[in-house]
């Protein structure tokens, strides 16, 4: 669809009859809507999300979609602008060549300067969504996987990737940065959590922490489009499928980081053990039938084992560094995410692969 040089907004209130009959006709949808009635939905930290409640003149269209528009003061906005480029460049230019389970874009849009975009999305209200610190069932773990092949394999190794600026592309100096402020982000997340972490859990993030930047210039090749933050709080189950949300951390990465990412922090460390070898193959298998060659299974175990040294990074900086407001579920969130990533390091000996 790409991206329009289109109006966005900036409050619910302009979401009007006018506006998205515009907005869905600059996206090619020949529609007129005749009413409109927004209510606000989630919590999301990096934006606002309503769902829309429509009705039509003539050809009828969705009943409901979401909208998704920027939110917070300057300063936020500034901070957060690669993530809103990141969704929106993902949703517009990406995913419509991609078979991944993802809502419909109708349509989206973001200013110059990234602090302001619009996204209306397809309503997946009927589908469940992934609860972090209560984890995941086995069959939902294996749906999850699924989807990540349908998102992984269609761009996996194509250089035009890089050519996609909205995309995180590792560099040196994003890995100094980012290694710098995960050291940082630890100390001041083990002393929130310390007696809640337990030694070990304590020791493991510690251990991991002044590796971080290492780790992200080390093993880049395969690459393909990734999530970044696969875990259960951005995923919705229907009864055959998980269908994956929240596109800000879309970059360009090695594709077992998700896999890795996912079952090292939304499935409980007995269940992973019991199954995560069977799930990487299925994964590996999936791969090597829609095409992907040169990649056998112990490379590709091995990326898996090296790629869970992202979630304690993600953890870390996500809790210390989220704009949001502290709350039980949020504590209960980032702890699980904790605990179980540490595990899976310490079974998986992830850091001697460094």
């Amino acid at each position: 669809m790409g991206q329009p040089e289109a109006i966005v907004v900036d409050d619910p209130a302009e979401l009007t009859s006018d506006w998205l009959t515009d907005a869905l006709n600059s996206g090619g949808h020949e529609l007129v809507v005749s009413s409109v009635d927004a209510e606000r939905i989630g919590t999301g930290q990096m934006g606002a999300t309503y769902r829309l409640h429509l009705t039509y003149e003539g050809d009828a269209g969705p009943s409901t979609l979401v909208a998704k528009l920027g939110a917070g003061d300057a300063a936020t906005r500034t901070m957060v602008a690669p993530g809103y480029r990141a969704e929106v460049g993902f949703y517009t230019e990406i995913a419509p060549g991609l078979e991944v389970r993802t809502p419909r874009c109708w349509y989206g849009a973001i200013v110059p300067d990234g602090a302001n975009f619009t996204l209306l999305l397809d309503d997946v209200r009927d589908a469940l969504p992934g609860v972090q610190a209560d984890g995941c069932s086995v069959a939902q773990a294996r749906a999850a996987i699924a989807n990540l092949v349908e998102l992984h394999v269609p761009r996996w190794g194509d250089p035009a990737l890089h050519d996609f600026e909205f995309l995180m592309q590792p560099d040196q100096a994003m890995a100094d940065l980012m290694g710098q402020a995960t050291v940082s982000a630890t100390e001041e997340f083990v002393g929130r959590y310390a007696a809640q972490l337990g030694e070990e859990c304590v020791a493991t993030l510690r251990e991991v922490a002044p590796h971080v930047a290492a780790w992200q210039v080390t093993r880049l090749d395969p690459f393909t489009v990734i999530h970044g933050d696969y875990r259960l709080d951005n995923l919705l189950f229907s009864p055959a499928e998980a269908i994956a949300v929240d596109w800000q951390t879309a970059a360009v990465g090695p594709p077992l980081r998700d896999v890795a990412y996912f079952l090292g922090t939304c499935v409980d460390p007995e269940q992973r053990r019991a199954t995560e070898k069977d799930l990487v193959a299925e994964y590996h298998e999936a791969i090597v039938a829609r095409g992907v060659s040169d990649y056998d299974l112990d490379r590709c175990w091995d990326d898996y084992r090296l790629g869970h040294l992202q979630a304690p990074m993600i953890t870390t900086l996500g809790c210390i560094y989220a704009t949001g407001e502290r709350s039980d579920r949020s504590d209960a969130m980032f702890l699980a995410m904790a605990r179980r990533s540490s595990e899976a390091i310490r079974d998986l000996r992830s850091l001697e692969l460094l």
